[in-house]
């Protein structure tokens, strides 16, 4: 049995899940900026998002096979994107680089530095800067 590769790495699969990775990195956007937002608020714990983690735990957890016969059941039934959601969390960390509370304004920089990358990589996967290009009536 071959693996059709185009419809292995862009069929519906793949950007489903990349369309979950854009949400992940709005609600990533999201809650550095309320982090920078609240760097001199007292006792203020700062949030982060995770989403590639379940993503990886999805994925050791997809069984495959093989058929050895046309009327068995297949096994392999991929990733239940459905399930998988990006969520808002309060790291354990006591410490306070802020001094005021756990907030280092230079970290949270540079996360919002690498979650604009991914957020960028990401949209053109999904083919969408194409769409936004043609809005603004330039070559993407």
């Amino acid at each position: 049995m071959s693996i059709d590769l185009k419809n292995y790495l862009f069929g519906s699969q793949t950007r489903q899940m990349v369309y979950k990775s854009l949400d992940a990195t709005a609600m990533r956007n999201r809650a550095i900026a309320n982090n920078i937002a609240n760097v001199m608020t007292p006792d203020y714990k700062r949030k982060e998002v995770d989403f590639e983690s379940k993503v990886r735990d999805a994925m050791e957890k997809r069984v495959t096979g093989s058929l050895t016969d046309d009327q068995h059941i297949g096994i392999d039934k991929g990733i239940d994107l459905s399930k998988l959601t990006p969520e808002v969390y309060e790291p354990n960390d006591p410490t306070r680089p802020g001094e005021v509370n756990n907030v280092d304004i230079d970290i949270e920089s540079a996360k919002l530095a690498e979650n604009q990358i991914q957020y960028q990589f990401n949209i053109r996967f999904a083919g969408f800067d194409k769409y936004f290009a043609a809005i603004k009536g330039s070559a993407a």
